[in-house]
């Protein structure tokens, strides 16, 4: 009888592990929230330099979450300017202020962000060998996008890590190569 008992412990204790494991897996995901379609936009709304303008009927996912962050997170590093008239055209949503292209300065795609849970916290960015600390000052959204508040620009993706020029210098990236590439930052 008591091996009989203990087998029986033993399996549900293999089951809820197992549960339990699955459950974590599963909350580790970032799948899209929702999508919106990119309309017609009015003329000198948006800027048009590369792909910064939602595709007239163009589906777009969007995200509410961003993979886990853990001591290397990998992430997508993007250029911005923080500056008054620079890409964003708005202050930044953590101070309402401005920032200077050469202060190190991000902005985290939405899940990452958290609701401002990170604002003006340091995260540490590797790439290309090197490293650099900035500054979260902003929200790159990827909840929402193709609309007059988006400046009709596509959602972020949910790994962004949108830069300024000063973090790109930080990491050794010639000029000519900059506007995207594969990093890993995690919280400084």
């Amino acid at each position: 009888m008591k091996i009989n008992f203990l087998s029986k412990a033993t399996f549900v204790l293999l089951v809820f592990l197992f549960l339990s494991n699955c459950l974590n897996i599963g909350a580790e995901e970032c799948h899209p929230s929702g999508r919106v379609k990119g309309g017609k936009i009015p003329s000198g709304q948006c800027n048009e330099e590369g792909d910064l303008c939602c595709v007239p009927g163009k589906i777009y996912p969007t995200y509410t979450c961003s993979p886990p962050v853990s001591s290397h997170t990998k992430a997508y590093l993007t250029l911005n300017s923080f500056e008054k008239g620079g890409d964003g055209d708005s202050p930044s949503k953590c101070d309402n202020q401005y920032h200077s292209d050469y202060t190190p300065v991000v902005a985290l795609s939405s899940g990452w962000f958290n609701h401002r849970s990170m604002c003006l916290h340091n995260i540490t960015i590797s790439g290309n060998g090197r490293s650099v600390v900035a500054m979260v000052v902003d929200e790159c959204d990827s909840s929402k996008g193709c609309d007059k508040h988006g400046g009709y620009q596509p959602p972020c993706a949910n790994n962004i890590v949108d830069a300024s020029m000063a973090v790109w210098k930080a990491l050794g990236i010639p000029m000519t190569q900059w506007g995207g590439m594969d990093i890993t930052w995690s919280h400084a």
